[in-house]
């Protein structure tokens, strides 16, 4: 479904904490706090992590370029050249020389260091807060396979943005996405998932039938979608691991569509359409008798369950346009939260529960937005010919959705923002792109 909007300015921005004059003289920890505004990004330093072996010398270099790029993407960080650099870090274990770093203006100092033997890596490293000269906790390191290099950088820079900023990181995570090829009126369609900036891309299903709406299980391990390989839509769930596939059990005469699981991963939510009726709802996913949740003359679709599992968010046109509802997790009685100017549709809960996102259509425009769980604050963070079907980040801070260009030639692409609507950023993949889900950090 598609949905439009008017771009608001965001009222959300980050900081750097403490702006006291401490923090100046080398006093008071160093912070990015989400706060009102917009400021700089923070500057830091990383020279390229030592090899501690001459074969670790390649993928040194590799890992210190995705951390680097994983904190410049967030838009928060700004990476220092290293032409710029007076000092060099020659030994992971020597001391650090602070006003080398402070004369360049770097506030943060990531070294590392990288070892090989064999078919195993091992990534060490240390966060220092120049200012204060003193290591923002203690050094991490991180062993694995030489093929999970990237998910080692990742969790480096997962763990400097945590310590930085007091949130959970999220780079350490995966999208499954619809992967699209051709022309748009005859557009082929498969599953893809990658991890989330795009890298190691790898196909779930062949385009033989058109796929629509993947949705990840709450640890990560399956993924929901639907697929029109009978002719009508139904429910599939695939093991990411395996790569086999089941169809849910549905209803002679049903159409059903638009899954997603409960926070448990045993339980679905999806709409059936019966009769010419649209209804939500819910079932084991290990088989058995399907519960209605709605029962209007109307269509409800999009559900999305609270953090807790205790309410859902859907989409209804029951009061004559689409609007947002939430209501019980088990049915019952439904308040709208949504009633700004124009329709709005595919709600998506925060993890963290405090916001949901969704999609606006209004004016001509699309928009991709978010608004307090009873509708207050509604903030649109962008706006387009086509921005739809918003997934958020593991943290809560971050949102994917599907962006498409006009006319004849129009292509899907995946862009990426965070919620204060100012780090706008397409993300790569080698094909178009629709319908993300973010995943959980990885396990």
């Amino acid at each position: 479904m598609r949905f439009l909007g008017i771009l608001l300015l965001a009222t959300l921005g980050v900081a750097i904490l403490p702006a006291s004059p401490a923090q100046a003289q080398g006093e008071g920890p160093l912070r990015i706090e989400i706060t009102e505004g917009v400021i700089e990004p923070l500057p830091f330093a990383l020279p390229v992590f030592q090899a501690e072996n001459p074969d670790a010398a390649t993928w040194a270099g590799q890992i210190s370029q995705v951390v680097s790029d994983d904190l410049i993407g967030t838009g928060l960080f700004r990476q220092i050249p290293a032409e710029a650099f007076i000092a060099r870090v020659d030994n992971f274990a020597a001391p650090i020389q602070y006003a080398d770093w402070k004369a360049i203006n770097a506030q943060a100092l990531i070294t590392g260091a990288v070892s090989v033997q064999g078919n195993q890596l091992n990534v060490k490293f240390r966060l220092y807060d120049v200012f204060s000269g003193a290591e923002m906790g203690s050094g991490l390191q991180f062993s694995g396979t030489a093929e999970g290099w990237r998910r080692m950088a990742h969790k480096v820079a997962d763990a400097v943005y945590s310590r930085i900023t007091g949130e959970g990181g999220y780079f350490d995570s995966r999208v499954v996405y619809v992967s699209e090829t051709g022309a748009k009126d005859a557009r082929q369609k498969r599953l893809a998932i990658m991890d989330y900036d795009g890298a190691n891309v790898q196909f779930l299903t062949d385009s033989s039938a058109i796929v629509l709406a993947p949705r990840f299980s709450p640890n990560g391990d399956r993924v929901l979608y639907t697929s029109y390989e009978t002719g009508f839509p139904q429910i599939y769930v695939l093991d990411v691991a395996s790569v086999q596939r089941r169809a849910l059990e549905s209803q002679d005469g049903t159409m059903s569509f638009a899954p997603r699981f409960a926070p448990d991963g045993q339980r679905i939510v999806f709409s059936l359409s019966q009769g010419g009726n649209t209804d939500i709802w819910m079932m084991n996913i290990a088989g058995g008798g399907a519960t209605r949740l709605t029962s209007a003359p109307s269509i409800e679709t999009a559900p999305s369950f609270s953090p807790d599992g205790r309410q859902i968010v859907f989409e209804s046109d029951r009061s004559g346009s689409q609007q947002l509802y939430i209501m019980p997790a088990g049915g019952g009685e439904a308040q709208r939260i949504s009633f700004g100017p124009g329709r709005y549709g595919t709600p998506v809960w925060s993890p963290r529960g405090d916001l949901i996102a969704f999609t606006k259509q209004n004016g001509g425009r699309f928009h991709i937005g978010v608004m307090r769980t009873d509708g207050a604050e509604e903030r649109l963070l962008t706006a387009s010919f086509l921005d739809e079907g918003p997934t958020w980040a593991p943290n809560g801070r971050v949102i994917m959705f599907t962006r498409e260009t006009q006319g004849a030639g129009g292509r899907s692409t995946l862009y990426s923002v965070d919620i204060s609507g100012r780090n706008l950023r397409p993300v790569r993949t080698p094909e178009g792109g629709s319908d993300p889900s973010w995943s959980p950090l990885q396990k």
